[in-house]
C-alpha cells in the first residue's frame, strides 16, 4: 500500500474551516479557502445531482442551509448553484470546481454520501473525476458499497471507511441491527479493504481502530473533535483529527 503519511500530517478541517456567525458556511468556497490559508487538510461531502454530477454539500435536502427546500438529487447543477445559502454569498461547488480550487495546496478528503440504497452513480462520478486529479486525495464513506466498488474498479484511489461503534440515534434507525453490528466490526473488510478509518471520537478506542493502528499499521482519523476532552482522547488513540469550532 502507498505511503499515506500525507493523510495525517495536518489536522483535517471538517467541511472546511467554517464559521457561520462570520458568514463562512460549511462546504463552501470561503471555508475551503480559509482551510488552505491555515494549511489544514480539508474534509468535504458530496451529494449526487439530477444531471449526474457530484455537488459539494452535506445534507440530502436543501432545507437546513439554503433558502429553498427539497432534495438535492432532484436539482441540476445549474439549479443548485443558483440557490442562495442562508448565511453566505457563496454558492455550491461541484467536485471538479473544488479540485480546481484546492489544486493540491493541501490534502483533500471527500466523503461520498449514501443512503445505503445500492446506488453507485455518485461513486462512479467521483472516481471519474478523481482519476484526473493530481493532488493528495482520499475518498471515504459510511456505506461499504461505494468503497467496495472503488476497491474493485479504481484500486489506485485511496479509500477509507467512516464508522462508529454504536450507530445510535434516529439517523441510523433505518438500518437493521445486524447491519449496524457488522458496520461497527468492519465485517466488510474483505470486500472494502479500506486504507484508513475515520472513527467517531467518542467511541475511541475500538477493536477496529486498535487493529488498524497496531496490526495493520494503517492510519486512523477521528471525527468530529470540538473540545479539549475530544482532543485528549484523539491524541491517545488516533493519528489525526477531523475538527471544527477551534483552530487546531
Amino acid at each position: 500500500m502507498a505511503d499515506l503519511a500525507w493523510l495525517t500530517t495536518r489536522p483535517v478541517a471538517h467541511r472546511g474551516l467554517h464559521d457561520a456567525a462570520k458568514g463562512v458556511l460549511e462546504n463552501c468556497p470561503q471555508a475551503f479557502q480559509a482551510a488552505i490559508a491555515g494549511n489544514y487538510a480539508i474534509e468535504c461531502d458530496v451529494q449526487p445531482t439530477a444531471d449526474g454530477d457530484a455537488i459539494v454539500f452535506h445534507d440530502p435536502t436543501l432545507d437546513r442551509l439554503t433558502v429553498q427546500t427539497g432534495r438535492v438529487d432532484q436539482r441540476s447543477v445549474a439549479e443548485l448553484q443558483a440557490i442562495p445559502f442562508k448565511a453566505t454569498t457563496d454558492r455550491m461547488l461541484t467536485l471538479s470546481q473544488l479540485f480546481a480550487l484546492v489544486d493540491d495546496k493541501v490534502p483533500l478528503v471527500v466523503e461520498i454520501k449514501s443512503e445505503f440504497d445500492g446506488k453507485l452513480g455518485l461513486t462512479k462520478r467521483v472516481a471519474e473525476l478523481a482519476a484526473d486529479y493530481r493532488g493528495r486525495l482520499a475518498l471515504m464513506s459510511f456505506d461499504p458499497a461505494p468503497i467496495a466498488w472503488l476497491k474493485a474498479h479504481a484500486p489506485g484511489l485511496v479509500r477509507g471507511i467512516v464508522a462508529e461503534s454504536a450507530y445510535a440515534g434516529a439517523h441510523w434507525d433505518r438500518l437493521p441491527s445486524a447491519m449496524k453490528r457488522d458496520l461497527a466490526a468492519i465485517a466488510h473488510f474483505d470486500t472494502t479493504d479500506p486504507h484508513f478509518l475515520s472513527w467517531r471520537v467518542a467511541d475511541m478506542p475500538s477493536a477496529a481502530t486498535v487493529l488498524y493502528r497496531s496490526a495493520l499499521k494503517r492510519p486512523v482519523i477521528c471525527w468530529t473533535v470540538r473540545n479539549d476532552e475530544d482532543r485528549a482522547l484523539a491524541a491517545r488513540h488516533a493519528d489525526q483529527v477531523t475538527f471544527e469550532g477551534y483552530l487546531a
